[in-house]
């Protein structure tokens, strides 16, 4: 005779005027209303959809992205869920697993530069393979990856980028708790279950900074693992598992444990939710490096313009940085000569004298023959730092370079906000063309339109299967 469990009731053991975190968060993804959201945030929302699957259709071009389907084919075979821009079909947890590697994996997708979080990378993966397996209209789907980037940022801007200082990724960290909020929205967990969510979650976010020192392809899979966690989590909670509460705020919750000197206001993570739209400061990326360079390699492309400046005439170039932005400075001899592609986006030295030399910053700059190019790297030799106060560091990511030319001359540019955030926005044609740009290196340009229309007419979509059809190869 086989066992009925009824659905599991959770019963609080507290005041009824004591509300936590969690609790805050779940009433939000609850209670959370498209029909109230304004128009330009739902549109926006679609650009920050469509600038993630663009880029994973690039990185289906790359060898890393066949290997992340080699690994994830390899652990369970095939399944139901789409793998972007392949052919495959993965169960759904190796589907967000492999789709969230390569929307991350080229470091050209968005970022909330107020918590250090690339906000889109598991948020994507994570409303695709749950929203599919559980049948939702695409309206659903946007309302659900909204939930999780307005709760994501909020929760890693409470951090400050204290997390990423004591050596946690943000984004696979944060991801896992808002991927909870979006699973569960999107499984139709009530309120109750949402908080929970939110707890086991909590003991599965993790991910750690070490891939910084020699350019190692484990960054890669962060966010996919946080959109894992976060299906998992939800699925777990909507069956009768119980997750701590306090996960945010509790003596070994969130903020206290990662980091001793973490000063946080909790505040930060539910303020103005509904009525304010952090997804208006998620930042698009111009360039396929960590986002810490963006404004130095701008600096040296506007430098380079201004003063029409030739690579022969330059004597030395200084980076002037925050002391938290160290990764991408240090050990100098590995940074100077980058031995891999990953390598090569984190650092200041090579993307600068790449900048300089080429006149631009592009997927190609980031290939085998670019970043061993003698030449290039005889200018990254010239490159060095030096530590400022002067700078918005982390609310933006600042930049400043000087150059020194040989007959004498100095010029100075400084970079406040970077490219791409809300004080110096990419507009919609340049995402759109972003997009094109980043899929036309996988797919046909019929295929680039129909994905493109998919995503940009997602909120009247009954289901999401016109999306699944035009992401998978194995419609054709």
């Amino acid at each position: 005779m086989s066992t009925v469990i009824k659905p599991a009731v959770f019963q609080r053991n507290i005041s009824a005027d004591t509300t936590t975190v969690s609790e805050k968060l779940a009433q939000f993804a609850a209670s959370f209303d498209i029909e109230r959201v304004p128009n330009d945030v739902v549109y926006l929302a679609k650009l920050h959809i469509l600038d993630s699957i663009g880029i994973a259709l690039a990185s289906t071009t790359r060898e890393f992205g066949q290997r992340a389907l080699m690994a994830a084919r390899g652990l369970a075979g095939d399944g139901p869920s789409p793998v972007i821009g392949m052919s495959a079909r993965l169960p759904m947890r190796d589907a967000a697993m492999v789709n969230g590697a390569l929307i991350h994996g080229l470091a050209f997708d968005d970022t909330y530069t107020s918590g250090i979080f690339h906000a889109s990378s598991s948020a994507v993966p994570t409303m695709l393979a749950a929203g599919l397996a559980q049948r939702k209209s695409g309206r659903d789907a946007l309302a659900a990856y909204l939930i999780g980037i307005e709760a994501g940022t909020r929760i890693a801007r409470a951090a400050g980028g204290k997390l990423h200082v004591a050596g946690f990724h943000s984004t696979s960290v944060v991801g896992a708790y808002a991927g909870a909020l979006i699973a569960g929205r999107l499984m139709d967990l009530n309120e109750n279950q949402l908080s929970h969510s939110q707890g086991l979650a909590h003991s599965m976010a993790g991910g750690m900074r070490e891939y910084h020192t020699d350019g190692v392809w484990s960054k890669r899979i962060h966010p996919g693992l946080a959109a894992v966690n976060g299906i998992t989590a939800a699925a777990w909670a909507k069956h009768g598992f119980s997750g701590p509460r306090t996960c945010y705020e509790g003596k070994y919750g969130l903020y206290n444990c990662m980091t001793d000197d973490l000063e946080f206001d909790l505040e930060d993570c539910t303020y103005g939710l509904g009525e304010e739209w952090e997804i208006i400061n998620v930042a698009f990326k111009p360039y396929p490096a960590c986002n810490w360079t963006d404004a130095f390699i701008e600096c040296a492309l506007t430098l380079r313009e201004e003063h029409d400046l030739h690579p022969d005439a330059i004597e030395s170039v200084t980076a002037y940085v925050h002391k938290d932005q160290l990764a991408i400075c240090e050990p100098e001899n590995r940074k100077r000569r980058p031995q891999n592609s990953y390598a090569s986006q984190f650092s200041i030295h090579y993307t600068i004298a790449a900048a300089l030399m080429r006149g631009r910053f592009s997927l190609t700059e980031i290939q085998q023959a670019a970043f061993l190019d003698p030449v290039i790297g005889a200018l990254s030799d010239k490159v060095s730092y030096e530590i400022t106060d002067e700078t918005l560091f982390p609310e933006y990511f600042s930049g400043a370079v000087t150059i020194r030319t040989t007959d004498g001359r100095e010029f100075s540019h400084r970079q406040e906000h970077n490219i791409g955030s809300d004080m110096n926005p990419i507009s919609a044609k340049q995402v759109a063309d972003k997009f094109e740009d980043n899929a036309r290196r996988a797919v046909s340009e019929r295929r680039a339109k129909r994905i493109r229309k998919a995503i940009m007419e997602l909120e009247t979509a009954e289901d999401l299967l016109d999306l699944d059809s035009a992401v998978c190869l194995a419609a054709d």
